[in-house]
């Protein structure tokens, strides 16, 4: 029988990882204000952090240098609820896919 292996239990071993090498977005606060933060692809000159419960969004180095003072622009598609609603939709399916143990 296979170990059962949760969405939470994943998401927190990826916090475990250098904001670097994080493969999951994750949430961090900072004056009263909480941001989810994308992880960084390839070719990104820079990661994105999303307002929770807003559809903006900022570059990550500005919300860690300014927080809440950082300047957000408007996205039309994501808030940070939705980016890691998307991120936990995205590891559920491949647990029922198999691919995590």
């Amino acid at each position: 029988m296979r170990p059962v292996i949760n969405i939470d239990e994943i998401f927190r071993e990826d916090r475990t990882n250098p904001v670097a090498e994080r493969s999951l977005p994750w949430e961090e606060t900072c004056d009263g204000i909480t941001v989810v933060v994308e992880p960084k692809p390839h070719w990104a000159e820079d990661l994105r952090a999303f307002r929770l419960e807003a559809r903006e969004y900022c570059r990550y180095a500005d919300w860690r240098l300014h927080g809440a003072r950082a300047r957000f622009f408007g996205h039309a598609d994501l808030s940070g609820d939705e980016v890691m609603l998307r991120a936990r939709a995205m590891v559920a399916g491949e647990i029922a896919d198999g691919l995590w143990d």
